[in-house]
């Protein structure tokens, strides 16, 4: 029997992972979050969420707008939406995952040391 595919959620956190110096952390219980230089990158949430979605720093002016335009994405909340930080729901289904991975990927080059850039581009 073929197992089932990975979820959006599990497809995202394999990207995150996979950028150089990514490493996971859970500093509020069961709740994920993946850093790069003790800097958060992207909030996962808890694996078994009611409402799976993702907290990722948007500073592009398009890309920010793009994913607050998906429905139920807000800024994110404790004063971070002021910073570029948006929420983005993975229900419904109606954005593919590798839009979710391009804005883990643009808010991995917001917080990463250059030269983990430059490795990234290599």
């Amino acid at each position: 029997m073929p197992s089932a595919p990975p979820s959006t959620r599990a497809r995202i956190r394999a990207f995150a992972l996979s950028l150089p110096g990514a490493v996971e952390e859970f500093p509020w219980g069961g709740s994920a979050v993946v850093k790069v230089n003790k800097k958060i990158f992207v909030f996962l949430g808890d694996e078994d969420a009611e409402a799976p979605g993702i907290s990722v720093k948007l500073r592009n002016e398009e890309a920010h707008g793009h994913a607050l335009a998906v429905p139920g994405a807000a800024p994110t909340g404790y004063g971070l939406g002021r910073a570029g930080w948006v929420s983005v729901p993975l229900g419904g289904g109606g954005t593919p995952v590798e839009l979710f991975c391009d804005w883990v990927e643009e808010s991995y080059r917001t917080v990463a040391p250059r030269r983990l850039v430059a490795e990234l581009d290599g």
